[in-house]
């Protein structure tokens, strides 16, 4: 059995490697971001560069796959890299957008743990940065048209997720309402869905996610859409490893949150029921058509 300070060893671990990417990340002259793939390599443990070029030539593989133009994310470069008694030298690098990364760690070795650390971290970042710059969402004018956008986004990928638990395991409703309070837990702080009613002050029968802002909507949006992949990516089976998975997630979309310095979803304050904003909606929608 795993003991609390091997727990707290982990987390421990977890928090720097997260810390670590964003440390290293730089701006160029443009103000666009970038990750230099030297150090990059370094982070991922591998200590031939040789060995993670092999690795950038499968993400740029990827990004042709993808459809996405490689010039945009993958770009040469020469990057400063130490090379013992505090001496540097310029060497031929890569500068690695967010995307490319998230490709990066997906091709990397998986055995390593910092690889797993990376890929949620990743996934999490570019999952954020698509739904910022998707067009439908960016067009929305008001808090409340954002509520709705995002919570109908939430409804579909809650289903995917759903189904994907089962294949995994997890079966019953009384398996799924665990499966989705470790979900909680992880992203929470450690609350579940009834200490989050407590917490937020809601009464048994209103859902959470129905009070839930754009912020905190966006949050467990990537908490569902992640957990979603890593249990297919992952071909995970058996409920209490689905449970552990969810629970991880959770914890790093909180981490992310914690990197970016914004605020925790448990502080986040309630909202008007979103079915009264539906109501609304729809009204205005019959009156304009009259």
């Amino acid at each position: 059995m795993t003991s609390k300070k091997q727990i707290k060893s982990t987390l421990k671990d977890e928090s720097f490697h997260l810390t670590t990417f964003e440390n290293i990340k730089e701006i160029d002259e443009n103000g666009n971001e970038f990750w230099g793939a030297r150090k990059l390599s370094k982070i991922l443990e591998y200590s031939d560069f040789r060995n993670f070029n092999i690795v950038i030539k499968k993400a740029i593989e990827a990004c042709k796959n993808s459809n996405q133009n490689v010039e945009n994310h993958v770009v040469d470069f020469n990057e400063m890299v130490a090379i013992g008694s505090r001496a540097m030298r310029l060497m031929k690098s890569f500068k690695l957008s967010r995307y490319a990364c998230y490709l990066v760690v997906q091709n990397a070795d998986p055995s390593k743990e910092v690889v797993a650390t990376g890929q949620t971290y990743f996934a999490i970042q570019t999952r954020l940065q698509e739904v910022q710059q998707m067009e439908n969402y960016q067009a929305l004018t008001n808090e409340e048209e954002k509520r709705l956008y995002l919570r109908n986004e939430l409804k579909e990928h809650n289903i995917k997720l759903a189904g994907t638990a089962k294949v995994a395991g997890v079966i019953s409703h009384l398996d799924y309402a665990i499966f989705q309070n470790h979900g909680y837990e992880g992203l929470y702080g450690g609350l579940n869905a009834k200490a989050i009613h407590s917490k937020k002050g809601l009464k048994k029968s209103q859902q959470i996610l129905d009070h839930m802002g754009s912020t905190e909507l966006a949050a467990n949006l990537f908490r569902a859409t992640q957990t979603e992949e890593k249990l297919k990516r992952d071909k995970i089976k058996g409920k209490e490893v689905a449970n552990k998975t969810h629970f991880e997630v959770g914890k790093k979309v909180r981490q992310t949150i914690k990197e970016l310095g914004g605020s925790m979803p448990e502080s986040l304050p309630i909202e008007k029921s979103i079915k009264s904003i539906k109501q609304l909606d729809q009204l205005t929608e019959k009156s304009n058509k009259k």
